[in-house]
């Protein structure tokens, strides 16, 4: 693990960690310019239906149902970083391959397809070895903050992401807007290529004799077996169900019901994302105030609330309530994040974070295209201000899970003394504070 000496913060005092920052952030400010590229290039360029381009969006979602779980006992089984690297110079790949395909004429739905599978299936690996890396990279003590900077400047260039890629793809065409994500990926491996920090090797001592599915299986015991994983992971496959089932037609309500223009769309989405940026900065300062169950439930439930301001939007001066209640919903969700991450961060095993993080990320985004589905089918049968009040319920809904748990009687969430040998359960050990990330 890096050490730091020196005061001040993580981004002036910590290069490798600077580095890691730089490049995720660029991450994903390409990958929310190609969210809106890629529609675009199915929509204006192929003259792609509905279905297709829905398609499009569920192929970077499959890869987690049908490789997730495997994925995650596979990169705990090796070094984190050269998977990141391998999986960020795929992805570059990949995306510069679309417009050089329409520059030979050979640009097709089926290759759109095909990119967004193997992008989806690179993302995987990614995110999954991502997520064990950044515990080995900084001390106990700095995990917070580095889990605040990380989710806040992911908000940020996400928001900013959104708002170039229609710009982008109207100045230079929504094929080469894709040379926007190829170039912050090549940022991105850059970054991760100058870190310094080596990771040991992985042991082999607590590998289980049934191999890779043996390894899989306990990751899901892991989750299944403990209150706490199993319940922040029901709980995120709850909130995912009625997140996508209301931003999968907020859009078309704006335009369809509401009467804005798709200008204006923009800047309301724009301003509801920006909550992201303030739960990731307030959830420190929250969680050592009250607490990191305490806090849990404040973002996570007590934001959520507004939710129900969003089907109340009227035009004039009543498109605020669409931004402020996704403005708070959105800071719920981000803030939670960032308590969760931490937690998980302390509470589990190191040699079994990738699989748990492979686990939940299974269930949490199997909801998603559920979502989707959910919204659209709503608002074609009952009318998109009914469906967007259905939907915006289940938001603060989605916290009786939470409720319902020992999450409501606990002040923190609990840590977990570090195993000593092997890939043993995650018991709680009292009820040490902060270094938790939420839903």
């Amino acid at each position: 693990m890096t050490r730091s000496a020196g005061g001040g913060g993580l981004l002036r005092r910590h290069r490798d960690f600077r580095l890691l920052w730089c490049g995720e952030t660029a991450g994903k400010f390409g990958a929310s310019v190609t969210g809106v590229a890629m529609p675009l290039i199915a929509v204006s360029d192929l003259r792609a239906g509905t279905f297709q381009v829905g398609l499009l969006s569920a192929a970077a979602w499959v890869p987690w149902l049908v490789i997730g779980l495997p994925a995650g006992a596979w990169v705990d089984r090796v070094r984190r970083r050269p998977v990141m690297l391998a999986a960020a110079a795929a992805s570059l790949l990949l995306f510069a391959a679309v417009p050089a395909a329409a520059a030979f004429g050979r640009l097709s739905i089926g290759l759109l397809l095909v990119v967004a599978l193997l992008t989806g299936t690179a993302a995987v690996f990614f995110q999954t070895a991502y997520t064990a890396y950044l515990p080995g990279l900084l001390e106990p003590a700095d995990q917070a903050e580095g889990n605040a900077k990380l989710h806040g400047s992911a908000s940020a260039a996400q928001i900013a992401g959104l708002g170039s890629g229609g710009l982008i793809t109207q100045l230079a065409g929504a094929v080469n807007g894709l040379f926007a994500n190829a170039t912050t990926l090549l940022v991105s491996l850059l970054c991760l290529a100058g870190i310094r920090h080596r990771e040991p090797r992985p042991s082999r001592a607590g590998r289980r004799r049934g191999g890779l599915a043996g390894e899989v299986g306990e990751g899901l015991r892991l989750v299944a077996g403990d209150p706490w994983l199993r319940t922040l992971t029901l709980f995120g496959a709850a909130s995912n169900l009625a997140l996508m089932g209301y931003q999968s037609i907020r859009v078309v309500f704006l335009v369809q019901d509401v009467g804005l223009g798709p200008g204006t769309v923009g800047v309301l989405v724009a301003a509801a994302g920006a909550g992201g940026v303030a739960g990731a900065f307030a959830a420190r300062r929250v969680a050592g105030r009250f607490g990191t169950a305490r806090a849990t439930l404040l973002f996570e439930v007590g934001l959520a609330v507004f939710a129900l301001l969003m089907p109340l939007t009227v035009g004039g001066a009543g498109v605020l309530l669409f931004v402020a209640g996704g403005f708070c919903v959105t800071a719920g969700v981000v803030g939670g994040n960032v308590i969760k991450a931490g937690f998980l961060q302390s509470y589990c095993p190191p040699e079994l974070l990738a699989r748990l993080t492979a686990t939940t990320a299974f269930v949490n985004y199997g909801t998603i295209p559920l979502g989707a589905l959910l919204g659209g089918a709503l608002g074609t049968a009952l009318g998109l201000r009914t469906a967007m009040w259905i939907t915006t319920a289940g938001v603060p809904l989605a916290g009786l899970v939470l409720l319902l748990s020992p999450v409501r009687r606990a002040r923190d969430l609990p840590t977990c003394r570090r195993p000593a040998e092997g890939a043993g359960s995650a018991g709680a050990s009292g009820g040490s504070r902060r270094a938790r990330a939420g839903g």
